[in-house]
C-alpha cells in the first residue's frame, strides 16, 4: 500500500517537474543576462543604474516566452512574440545602461527585422500566403543587413560612398521578383493578379536602387 502511494505521488510530481523546467531555465537565462549587462556597464564606468527599470522587466517578458515556445503548438507564436518584444526592449535598456544609444541605435533596425525574418520557417497552407510570407521574411532579412551596415558605419568600421543604400533596394526588388516567379509554379485563383502586383513594385525598387547606386 505504501509503495503504491509513493509511486502515485512520484507520477503526479513528474509532469509538474517537466513543466517547471522551461520556466526555471528561462528565468536563469534572464537573470544571467541582466547580471552580465550590469557588470559590464559598471566595468566600463558608464553604468546608468536607472536603466535597470527597463532591463529587468524586459528580461522577464522575454523569459515568459521561453516556456510557450517549448510547449509548441498554437502557443509557440505567442511565445515567440513575447521573446522578441522582450529582447528588443532589453536591448534598449542595455544601450541606455551603457549610454551608447547615439551609436547603437541601428540595433533598433536589426533586431525587429531579425524577429520577422525568424518566422521564415513557418509555412502557410495556401501557396499565395506562403509566397507573400516568404517575401516579407526575406525583406526583413534585407532590413537586418541594412541595419548592420548602418551600425558598422556608426562605429567607423566601414566607409561607404553616397548611394550605397541602392544596393539594398536592388536586393529587395530581386527578392520580390523571385517570389513572384515562384508563384508561377502554382495553379490558384488570382495568380496573375498577385504576380502583377509583385512584379510592378519589384521592378521599380530595383531600378531606383540602381539609380541611387550609380548616382544617376
Amino acid at each position: 500500500m505504501g509503495v503504491s502511494v509513493e509511486a502515485e505521488q512520484t507520477s503526479l510530481a513528474e509532469p509538474y517537474s517537466r513543466s517547471s523546467r522551461p520556466w526555471l531555465t528561462s528565468l536563469a537565462v534572464a537573470g544571467l543576462a541582466c547580471a552580465t549587462v550590469a557588470t559590464a556597464a559598471q566595468g566600463t564606468g558608464q553604468f546608468h543604474w536607472w536603466a535597470v527599470f527597463i532591463l529587468i522587466p524586459a528580461a522577464l517578458i522575454a523569459a515568459s516566452g521561453g516556456p510557450l515556445l517549448a510547449r509548441g503548438g498554437g502557443r509557440a507564436f505567442a511565445g515567440y512574440m513575447l521573446a522578441c518584444v522582450g529582447t528588443i526592449v532589453f536591448a534598449v535598456g542595455a544601450l541606455l545602461m551603457f549610454g551608447v544609444m547615439g551609436r547603437g541605435w541601428p540595433l533598433m533596425v536589426v533586431l525587429p527585422c531579425l524577429a520577422v525574418a525568424g518566422t521564415y520557417g513557418w509555412r502557410a497552407a495556401h501557396p499565395l500566403v506562403r509566397g507573400l510570407h516568404r517575401a516579407v521574411a526575406l525583406l526583413a532579412l534585407t532590413g537586418a543587413l541594412l541595419g548592420l551596415t548602418l551600425q558598422l558605419i556608426r562605429l567607423d568600421l566601414i566607409h561607404l560612398e553616397t548611394g550605397w543604400w541602392g544596393a539594398f533596394l536592388m536586393l529587395a526588388g530581386a527578392i520580390v521578383l523571385g517570389n513572384a516567379g515562384e508563384l508561377t509554379r502554382h495553379r490558384m485563383p488570382y495568380r496573375l493578379q498577385a504576380i502583377t502586383l509583385l512584379v510592378g513594385p519589384a521592378v521599380i525598387a530595383f531600378l531606383l536602387g540602381l539609380r541611387f547606386l550609380r548616382g544617376w
